[in-house]
């Protein structure tokens, strides 16, 4: 079985709370885009433990930390599955707001649910999805979501996104999730985001925001203010930081041209569906 994890964009991201669990209450619309990693699942019968292999890029995560085979093992533990071999191909950069490695764990616990003829309801799916990553539940479903508690309460948000064009870039920039959050200060946003983003793409430039990004250093993390101005530049109709960064995303009604700027960065273009 071959699978295609793909990456999510936020539309707006606030952060609310502090929870007395140490993690943090968010606002946000989470929406899929067609970047994806490559994930193979098979069984074999001559194997008496799981083979895992990583290609591509982000790999400076040893296999045996990989959220990939952390599934696996906590599907084997609760239904006694056999051995498989997974290749994973990684293409999603890592560290860039994407949800690449919530991805790769949300669609390994399918594939397993598929192969094995598991029956887990996606119910349960979710739960599992939920204790490997706060935003792995949105890929079990994998349509756009409004987001709130850690990013795991999800309800269905119409919105339609279909034949625009987005340009991903992600610079040679590493932001902690920890420390960004540890930057935080939460608050409770002036308007709700699910009716701001009813409003015409044009007006979310201004009304549309990403709370990490007021916790961003003008010198040290220069290049996404410059990515961010570059896809105004250019014609985005709305561009911004996705997640806790680095990658910032532009909209675009019509295709872009390729923007030479970009050529020292991961840069891709793709249409939304």
């Amino acid at each position: 079985m071959i699978l295609y994890p793909n990456a999510k964009i936020n539309l707006g991201l606030y952060v609310t709370e502090k929870r007395n669990d140490g993690f943090h209450n968010i606002e946000t619309v989470f929406y899929p885009i067609n970047i994806t990693d490559i994930l193979e699942i098979n069984i074999n019968d001559s194997i008496k433990e799981v083979q895992f292999t990583v290609t591509g890029n982000n790999l400076n995560i040893k296999p045996e930390d990989n959220i990939v085979l952390k599934t696996y093992n906590i599907i084997r533990d609760k239904y006694n599955i056999d051995p498989v071999n997974i290749h994973l191909h990684k293409q999603i950069p890592s560290g860039a707001g994407l949800g690449g490695g919530s991805s790769d764990a949300a669609f390994m616990l399918k594939g397993l649910n598929s192969i094995f003829n598991l029956n887990i309801h996606e119910d349960e799916l979710c739960d599992i999805a939920a204790s490997l990553g706060s935003d792995c539940p949105f890929f079990i479903k994998n349509i756009p979501m409004y987001a709130s508690g850690r990013g795991e309460l999800l309800s269905a948000y119409n919105i339609n996104l279909a034949n625009k064009y987005i340009v991903v870039i992600k610079p040679d920039l590493f932001i902690s999730t920890p420390k960004a959050y540890s930057r935080i200060k939460p608050h409770i946003p002036e308007n709700d985001i699910r009716e701001i983003l009813k409003n015409d793409i044009t007006d979310w430039r201004e009304n549309v925001k990403n709370d990490f990004e007021n916790t961003l250093d003008r010198v040290k993390d220069k290049d996404i203010f410059f990515i961010k101005d570059t896809l105004y530049k250019y014609g985005a109709d709305y561009a911004l930081m996705s997640g806790s960064g680095s990658s910032v995303f532009g909209i675009f009604s019509e295709l872009p041209p390729l923007i030479k700027e970009f050529n020292n960065f991961f840069c891709q273009t793709t249409i939304l569906q």
